[in-house]
This record gives C-alpha cells, structure tokens and sequence, in this order.
C-alpha cells in the first residue's frame, strides 16, 4: 500500500519536523545559559525566605543573600509600592524581584525586558515558592508588575503553576 503525500502535506510534515527539532535545540540552549546573579536581601530570623531563595538556585540563579534586620528601607529605596511589599526583596537585571515569585517568572521578566521596576507576589500565598504547608492546598495568586505610580498584572499562579 502506497501512501500518495500531497506536496501541501509533504511541506507541513517537513515544517513540523523543523519546528520540533528547532524547540528541542532551544531546550537544551536554555538549559546550559548563565543566568544573571540575584541578589537577595532578607531578615535572618524568616524561614520562608530562606525556602524562597532555595528554589531560586534550584532553578539555575546565582543568588548573594544579604541579610538585615529591617528591610523596609530598602524597598522604599527600590520603589516597591507599600501594597506589594513581602517578606523577602531581590535585584537581579535591573529589575526587582518582591516575595515569593516563581522562578518561571523571574525568567521571562528578563527574557521579555519590558519598562518597569519590577514584579512582585504581595504577602505570602500558600504554595508560591518558599510557602509550602504540608495538608493545605496552594492558593491562586497574581504577579504585579510595576513601575512609578502604576502596576498591573504580570502573571496569575496556582502554586508554581501559571494559570
């Protein structure tokens, strides 16, 4: 049995093969590139923070911790709007990083490079990075993205699952 392959599919079937060994070269790309240094300022005596930098390096960042007793003078230096502000505040490529944000998200801020301070997750939902509590399932959560006096919303998780 023969199978008669239309120049049209013929085409697509190539277009699909490239497509896909494209996306495969990229993975493995992606996986080998240097990811910028983070640097995270934290209170000693918060173990969230601790647990958030712990996935940071486990995605691949390099990460400096810096730790003081009162952060607060900082983010207001960086501009993090009091509404956002968290437990734990990070610099990395220009931008901030403020609470518990997927490192997913960190990525694509830097892939993406768009006009802004930075993002940040307010207080401190159950099940983003740093924020497990064994029996509770993870909340639904937003990821703000701001600058001077404006912030909408960059991403929305569930956990460390973007919705």
């Amino acid at each position: 049995m023969q199978i008669d392959i239309s120049p049209t599919r013929r085409g697509l079937m190539i277009g699909a093969a490239q497509a896909c060994t494209t996306v495969a070269l990229a993975g493995t790309g992606a996986a080998t590139e240097t990811l910028p240094k983070m640097t995270v300022t934290r209170d000693p005596n918060c173990g969230c923070c601790g647990n958030w930098v712990k996935h940071i390096k486990a995605a691949g960042f390099p990460v400096d911790v810096v730790e003081l007793d009162d952060v607060l003078p900082l983010k207001v230096k960086l501009g993090v709007p009091e509404a956002l502000m968290s437990c734990h505040t990070a610099e990395i490529g220009g931008y901030v990083i403020e609470g518990h944000v997927p490192a997913e998200a960190v990525k694509r801020l830097l892939v993406e490079r768009p006009k802004a301070i930075g993002i940040a997750v307010p207080g401190m939902p159950v099940g983003s990075p740093g924020m497990d509590v064994p029996g509770q399932a993870p909340q639904s959560y937003e990821i703000a993205i701001f600058s001077a006096g404006k912030q909408h919303v960059f991403a929305r998780y569930r956990g460390l699952q973007q919705v």
